[in-house]
């Protein structure tokens, strides 16, 4: 008897074959082909001896570590792909009279557009924050200022190419809201749900590092890789690392002590001396900037304060509620003078006119409205489909920011806003809440005065469903706009648009009976797919080279899905290091293709921060910026401990049945395992271990052969992996298994249960059981 090789394990090879016809046991023959050469392919067995039962993995892991997160696009990037929470304007002295337009949006990034009379287009991208940008304002003669759900402060030169010159973390949680001084380019304050306010003197916050980094060797990850280790230095958006990414030792902002619960809302006045915020508490709170000190708290709101405005004296403030209502308030008198009544919903917005004589204010209720504040006139302006989050005046336009991607552009008299009233349709805003409702139910809804907007800012639809396939390598997605798309994660691009169709019906049609571990996770917050690797569970899953149609390895090869997402994912970087450091070689060897598609990258640095930037900008610098399990993946091909990726189980015969015991003691073959190939395995002992003429004899000598002539198999309807063998089938549940099934998918779909799996080979009315262990 030949020598099994129960050797290192190395995947068999696997060609694609339909399920055999196993209807009927009675027609099932061993055939008489072991007058050829039986094709076996266990000399590279994935099947080999195990000495116990048991998981010998080290699955604890002392701490937790460090994420990698890659954002992926499909269409358009320089377009938002989410809500627009932010605008900031500013009008340029350039000849040809062109302003520039600041968004900020839940994709977690912000955009600069130069804005004409007729067309907007994207001149710089900032990306840098890790999650939703919630707040920006423009400080000085070129500095933007954003804020954002990561808990970070940045900013930015708002006319390079996206450089971020500084990122503040004194917040403790989402930063939601800032204010600036128009007068006062050094100032402004920040707000979060943590019920911090921050009050910052950018001057100050951006001075040079007290303690350079330069030469600090101490490279938290261990790694010492085949490229000389670079220096502590923190990642920019742009194609450089800023040295001032976190404040300098020794700086510590203003701080407004008081709020106990979230500020959603501030507002400064044109000299930086005043603040004012308002948040949960339902109440306005008035500061002294310079100090920090409470100077006032001002009540009358019932509900949140979701917007606030300064006079550019400090003397009066406007303040827009969750309850509905606009206040105006005289800050001197310390009390509210007016209320007005406009919205049936929330107030998420408010914009003044420079004489602060009227106001604009857009919310939850879809609606953009013009109040006269001394005549408490009231006229609606146009609708949107979408809650308005922004507002920002504009010479003779106000631009609209809403929670859809676009950002619109209406018609204002900015001159004589009077004028409007003169249209008609107007309607006196009262003082208590329920008056608008009750307006509205006696049938005087306003008529808007515009129907379609002067200009349009495009975004692009953003992801609001997915759901991962069995095949852990397709994603499904559909978008606010009703398209369908089918996402390889491998590879981070769409490779199926199917349009405006059913998602659940499609999630269906695309279902395969397969059990692969899940080795990543995924969400839309972002209005785009972020793809989350943690280690070790998302090196967990591997597949065959022939199934991922990857040519340039042996069919049987093991493929580690997320290594090959990984090497392919840093192509541009490591050919970029190549670049910086010689042609050293890689231990995976060289990179033939960079990814040159929108993708970018998130994770956290040595410094503790997280940081966000494409992956074409990446340098080859970035060692420290990586985590180590990264870098070992990618420069060494190596990978940390994993959970058990094997199956064990005994090969006995059937009760009764005459057949010898194939194979004394347990084997183990990985999870990904193929039924046809425990098939090749049964066959060859039952071959070897019983003489041909017996087998003859067991079938009355009734055994055809399954060729004729020049030995065609094409005439039989046999598959590739079925030539040169017996035929034989493998049962489980009393069910006949595929023969491209692999072990794990078994277990999941026809077991169904945690115990040992059994498989039942049937051939020639024998059957044998084959025990899988957990």
């Amino acid at each position: 008897m030949p020598k099994l090789p129960f050797t290192k394990e190395k995947l068999p090879s696997q060609s694609v074959h339909p399920q055999t016809n196993t209807s009927n046991f009675k027609d099932q023959r061993i055939s008489l082909l072991i007058l050829l050469r039986i094709d076996l392919d266990f000399g590279n067995s994935a099947m080999h001896r195990v000495g116990s039962a048991g998981n010998t993995s080290n699955s604890v892991r002392a701490r937790k570590e460090k994420r990698l997160t890659y954002v992926l696009t499909d269409a358009d990037d320089t377009k938002h792909c989410a809500g627009v929470n932010s605008l900031a304007l500013r009008k340029s002295s350039a000849p040809d009279n062109c302003s520039y337009l600041f968004t900020g949006s839940r994709d977690g990034r912000l955009k600069r557009w130069e804005v004409s009379e007729n067309s907007a287009t994207c001149s710089a991208t900032f990306e840098s924050h890790v999650d939703w940008v919630n707040d920006a304002v423009l400080v000085g003669e070129n500095t933007l200022v954003s804020c954002s759900s990561d808990t970070t402060v940045k900013t930015w030169d708002c006319f390079s190419d996206g450089t971020c010159t500084g990122t503040f973390r004194q917040h403790t949680d989402y930063v939601t809201c800032l204010a600036s001084a128009e007068r006062n380019g050094n100032i402004v304050a920040s707000g979060g749900l943590g019920g911090e306010v921050f009050i910052w003197d950018l001057e100050g916050a951006l001075a040079p590092l007290t303690k350079s980094n330069e030469g600090d060797d101490d490279c938290s990850n261990g790694i010492n890789g085949s490229f000389p280790v670079t220096s502590l230095r923190t990642i920019s958006s742009s194609n450089s690392i800023s040295s001032h990414t976190n404040q300098p030792q020794g700086y510590v902002p203003v701080v407004a002590k008081g709020h106990k619960e979230s500020v959603y809302a501030l507002a400064m006045n044109d000299s930086g001396t005043l603040l004012v915020s308002g948040g949960t508490e339902k109440a306005v709170r008035v500061w002294d900037s310079r100090t920090g000190s409470k100077t006032m708290k001002l009540r009358g709101h019932t509900d949140n304060v979701r917007a606030l405005l300064l006079d550019s004296t400090g003397r009066f403030c406007l303040s827009g509620s969750s309850d509905s209502m606009i206040r105006l308030w005289d800050l001197g008198q310390q009390r509210c003078v007016h209320s007005y009544a406009v919205h049936m919903d929330s107030v998420w917005a408010l914009a003044s006119t420079p004489s602060f004589s009227h106001v604009y204010s857009g919310g939850r209720d879809l609606s953009l409205y013009l109040t006269d504040l001394a005549t408490r006139e009231s006229i609606l302006l146009c609708t949107r489909e979408h809650p308005i989050q922004k507002l920002a005046l504009h010479d003779d336009g106000i631009w609209v920011a809403t929670t859809d991607s676009s950002v619109h552009r209406w018609p204002i008299e900015d001159q004589n806003p009077q004028q409007v009233f003169q249209r008609g349709g107007s309607f006196l805003a009262g003082n208590l809440s329920f008056s608008r409702a009750r307006a509205s139910l006696e049938g005087s809804t306003p008529v808007p005065v515009y129907r379609e907007p002067t200009l349009t800012v495009e975004g692009i639809p953003g992801i609001v469903q997915h759901e991962i396939l069995n095949n852990r390598r397709h994603v499904l997605t559909k978008d606010n706009g009703g398209s369908v798309k089918l996402w390889e994660i491998t590879k981070g691009v769409v490779i199926q648009d199917y349009g405006k169709v059913s998602f659940e019906k499609k999630k269906e049609e695309l279902f395969e009976m397969v059990s692969i571990p899940a080795w990543f996770t995924v969400d839309s917050r972002l209005g785009s797919l972020s793809v989350h690797l943690d280690t070790p569970q998302c090196f967990s899953a591997e597949m065959y080279a022939i199934d991922l149609n990857i040519t340039e390895k042996a069919e049987d090869d093991k493929i580690n899905l997320a290594r090959e997402t990984l090497k392919g994912l840093l192509a541009h970087w490591l050919a970029k290091k190549k670049v910086k450091y010689g042609s050293q070689p890689l231990a995976n060897g060289e990179v033939t293709s960079v990814r040159d598609r929108d993708i970018s990258v998130i994770t956290e640095g040595s410094q503790g921060g997280q940081w966000r930037r494409k992956i074409t900008e990446l340098d080859g610098v970035e060692d420290e910026e990586f985590p180590w399990w990264v870098l070992d993946c990618v420069l060494h091909n190596r990978l940390p401990p994993r959970e058990n990726t094997k199956c064990s189980f005994y090969l006995q015969p059937y009760e009764g049945s005459a057949l010898q015991i194939l194979t004394q003691g347990k084997l183990s073959a990985p999870r990904i395992l193929r039924i046809h190939k425990v098939v090749n395995y049964v066959v060859e002992k039952m071959v070897v271990e019983k003489p041909l003429d017996s087998l003859i004899n067991d079938a009355g000598g009734q055994l055809p052969l399954p060729f004729v002539g020049d030995g065609s198999f094409k005439s039989m309807g046999l598959k590739p992996w079925q030539k040169l063998k017996p035929s034989v089938e493998i049962l489980c549940n009393n069910q006949v298994l595929n023969p491209e099934m692999s072990l794990a998918t078994v277990r999941t779909y026809i077991w169904k249960k945690t115990e040992d799996l059994p498989l039942h080979t049937h051939t020639q009315g024998r059957y044998i059981y084959i025990y899988i262990l957990s």
